[in-house]
C-alpha cells in the first residue's frame, strides 16, 4: 500500500529512571518506557512502528525479572502496534552488581516518501495542539532523584503527598505514554505540519525541531496544564521555572501543529482514539524558537 516506502529507524534507552525500578522491584512496566522513548521518536517523521527489538544488560540473568522485563516491552509494543521480533539478554559478571541491568531498544518504521513530516507549509496562526503526558516520562531522573535524594532516602518512595493521589514511587514510576495510534489518525485527516516528542530538553530544545525557520511556538504559561508531581519537584528542588521547562516535559508528552482551521478536527479525532484530554497550547508566531509568555 505504499507507493514509495521509507524507512525511519530510532533507538533509546530508559535511563535512571530504572534506579527507581529497582529500588521499588517494580519491573513489568519499564519496558513499556522503553518502547515508547523510540516509537514516539519515529512518530514525529510520520511513520509507522513496525518492528522492536530490545537490549537487556544485567549482572545477573533472573529469569523472573527478565520475564517482568519482556512482558512491559510486549506491552509497549501491543500499544504501538509493531511486533515485537527479537532481543539480547547479556549477562555483565563483575561488570554491573548482580541485581542491576539497563535496558535499550530499537525501532523501524514506515511512510511514504511523499507523506514524510515536514514543515515548509508552517505559517503564523497554526495551532499548537498538547498531548498530555503520564507524569515524568523517562527524562530527567536524575535531577528526579536529586530532588528527593532517593538514593539516600529511598523511603520517600513511599510517601504520598498533598494533590497527588498516588505514592511518589508509584506517580514516577507510571510508564511513558505511546501516543503512536491516536497520532496516526490524525495523520490520516489532517494536515499535520510539525510534531515533537517532548523529552530530555523540555519544551525549549524539542519543539523547536519541528518548526520552519521564521516560527516560533508561543505558548501562555498558564494554558499549560501542569500535574502536582511537576509544582511539588520545582517547589522541594527550588528550581527555576526556566529550568522545569527546559528538562521536564510538564505534563505534555508531545505536540501537534496543525492548520488553525483543522485543529478542531484534529481535536475531534484525539479525543476519540484515546486521547480525550489532548487540548490547544498555544499558536505559531513569527520569531524562533519557543516563547513562553
Amino acid at each position: 500500500g505504499y507507493k514509495h516506502p521509507v524507512l525511519i529507524s530510532g533507538t533509546d534507552g530508559v535511563g535512571t529512571k530504572l534506579k527507581i525500578a529497582m529500588i521499588m522491584d517494580k519491573h513489568d512496566t519499564i519496558g513499556i518506557d522503553c518502547v515508547a522513548m523510540c516509537v514516539n521518536d519515529v512518530i514525529c517523521a510520520g511513520a509507522k512502528p513496525l518492528v522492536f527489538l530490545d537490549y537487556i544488560a544485567c549482572g545477573r540473568n533472573i529469569p523472573e525479572k527478565i520475564a517482568e522485563i519482556v512482558k512491559g516491552v510486549a506491552e509497549g509494543c501491543v500499544q504501538a502496534d509493531c511486533s515485537l521480533v527479537g532481543g539480547e539478554t547479556a549477562e555483565h559478571p563483575g561488570m554491573m552488581p548482580e541485581d542491576e541491568y539497563d535496558l535499550a531498544g530499537f525501532t523501524v518504521g514506515v511512510v511514504d516518501k511523499e507523506k514524510i513530516l515536514n514543515n515548509e507549509t508552517m505559517k503564523p496562526g497554526d495551532v499548537i495542539i498538547a498531548l498530555p503526558s503520564t507524569g515524568v516520562h523517562s527524562n530527567g531522573f536524575s535531577l528526579v532523584r536529586k530532588i528527593f535524594d532517593i538514593d539516600n532516602n529511598p523511603d520517600v518512595l513511599k510517601k504520598t503527598f498533598d494533590g497527588m493521589d498516588k505514592t511518589l514511587g508509584e506517580a514516577l514510576l507510571a510508564p511513558t505514554k505511546i501516543y503512536v495510534k491516536p497520532v496516526l489518525k490524525v495523520l490520516e485527516e489532517v494536515d499535520v505540519k510539525g510534531i515533537s516528542h517532548i523529552t530530555g530538553g523540555g519544551f525549549y530544545e524539542n519543539i523547536p525541531r519541528s518548526l520552519k525557520k521564521g516560527c516560533c511556538a508561543r505558548i501562555k504559561k498558564e494554558d499549560v496544564r501542569t500535574p502536582t508531581l511537576f509544582h511539588l519537584m520545582q517547589k522541594t528542588g527550588s528550581i527555576s521555572e526556566h529550568d522545569m521547562f527546559n528538562t521536564f516535559n510538564m505534563g505534555v508528552g508531545m505536540v501537534l501543529t496543525v492548520p488553525a482551521e483543522q485543529a478542531d478536527k484534529a481535536l475531534e479525532i484525539l479525543h476519540a482514539n484515546g486521547e480525550p484530554e489532548a487540548y490547544r497550547l498555544g499558536v505559531i508566531a513569527e520569531g524562533e524558537g519557543v516563547e513562553l509568555c
